[in-house]
């Protein structure tokens, strides 16, 4: 296998740097989208795209078994060296080659397989909508496995290490309006203070208590009030609220503990408190029949040594929607160690890139595994 890898590096390496230099916010990768279907096609794949968004699906093999394989496609948007810009800061550009580069490695290898595999390429994973999208379309209803890829910042990971597993926390991103009334500076009782209302939000959202023993947290990211006049008491705010929580559960008891601090203060205040969902992810839900899966593959592949215990992270991933929607998937999540630096969403993230061959032999590895034990009747 290692070298079929060593074979494929030339256009394992072509097709990242394409990726990395050529960057496409969410729900407008479409560009990327297009090279990789043509890629794909070149190589002989038979490619499916959709009419109302971004993304891709590539099956091969026939038969009622089947396994995912699932990649995000899209890029952040945010400031790098003073310019706002398409930016591959989170590593997808390095998960679409991972995904592409286990593609041409199982085409080299052509094993007989009893089933199917699809390849997801996912849009909008940064929005958290990218994956329901998907499963609206029911790309996933007749999979039986499913797996994921993902750079690990050097504080979780060191290069050349990997874990089957991350639990990843859910996360919601509410966007808020207060809308009050104006008042002159001298008169404060004929309007109400946005402000003042805002702070108060912020002080009873730091009162939230939960199960100390699930990770979580609530915080105001954004707030918005007033003007170039000083005089003048906005009524007015726009503001933004960040939830974490470690499992869906938690989650649900923070966003209602919130929404009812909202609806407390609208009618302590006389305005009227607006929250909307913009967007939302659910915690990690592994499956130890694929970790297990997923685990020998990274002991054959790097050396049961580099192998590390599931991560737990804060951070969020719409990947767990997947399975949160189809209760039948069984599914988990590579994290790969990598010398990732400064970390996720820097814009100056660097990675060892030679750690992307690694995870194509992993994942490729993974799906042999899943269909030999399916072969085996496990």
């Amino acid at each position: 296998m290692k070298l079929f890898i060593e074979q494929l590096k030339p256009t394992i390496q072509t097709v990242f740097e394409h990726l990395h230099q050529h960057p496409e916010v969410s729900w407008k990768e479409y560009q990327t989208t297009a090279y990789i279907k043509q890629l794909l096609e070149e190589e002989g794949f038979n490619v499916q795209t959709f009419d109302d968004c971004t993304g891709l699906v590539v099956e091969i093999g026939s038969g009622n078994f089947c396994i995912g394989l699932r990649t995000d496609i899209d890029a952040l948007w945010q400031e790098v060296d003073g310019q706002f810009k398409a930016n591959h800061s989170c590593g997808h550009d390095s998960h679409m080659t991972m995904t592409i580069g286990a593609m041409l490695l199982l085409k080299k290898l052509n094993p007989q397989i009893n089933g199917r595999i699809k390849f997801v390429f996912q849009p909008a994973e940064e929005k958290g909508t990218g994956a329901l999208k998907l499963i609206e379309k029911h790309v996933v209803d007749d999979v039986d496995f499913l797996y994921g890829v993902h750079l690990r910042p050097i504080q979780e990971l060191r290069d050349g290490e990997a874990a089957g597993a991350i639990y990843h926390g859910a996360a919601k991103f509410l966007e808020g309006e207060i809308i009050g009334e104006d008042a002159h500076g001298a008169r404060p009782h004929l309007g109400q203070n946005a402000i003042e209302i805002g702070a108060s939000l912020i002080q009873e959202m730091k009162s939230i208590h939960l199960d100390p023993m699930v990770p979580h947290t609530v915080k105001m990211t954004k707030f918005l009030a007033g003007g170039d006049t000083g005089n003048l008491i906005p009524g007015k705010a726009s503001f933004s609220i960040d939830l974490r929580a470690q499992t869906n559960e938690v989650m649900d008891k923070l966003t209602e503990k919130v929404e009812k601090i909202a609806d407390a203060l609208a009618n302590l205040y006389g305005v009227d408190i607006r929250l909307e969902t913009k967007a939302n992810v659910a915690a990690a839900q592994v499956n130890e029949e694929a970790l297990s899966y997923m685990e020998k593959a990274i002991i054959e592949s790097i050396g049961a040594e580099q192998l590390r215990k599931p991560i737990v992270s804060s951070g969020g991933e719409d990947f767990h929607f997947y399975t949160l929607k189809n209760p039948h998937l069984k599914a988990t999540m590579l994290g790969l160690g990598c010398d990732l630096q400064p970390g996720l969403h820097h814009p100056q993230m660097t990675f060892n890139h030679d750690a992307i061959y690694a995870g194509i032999e992993i994942l490729a590895r993974t799906l042999l595994h899943t269909f030999a034990a399916y072969e085996r009747g496990e």
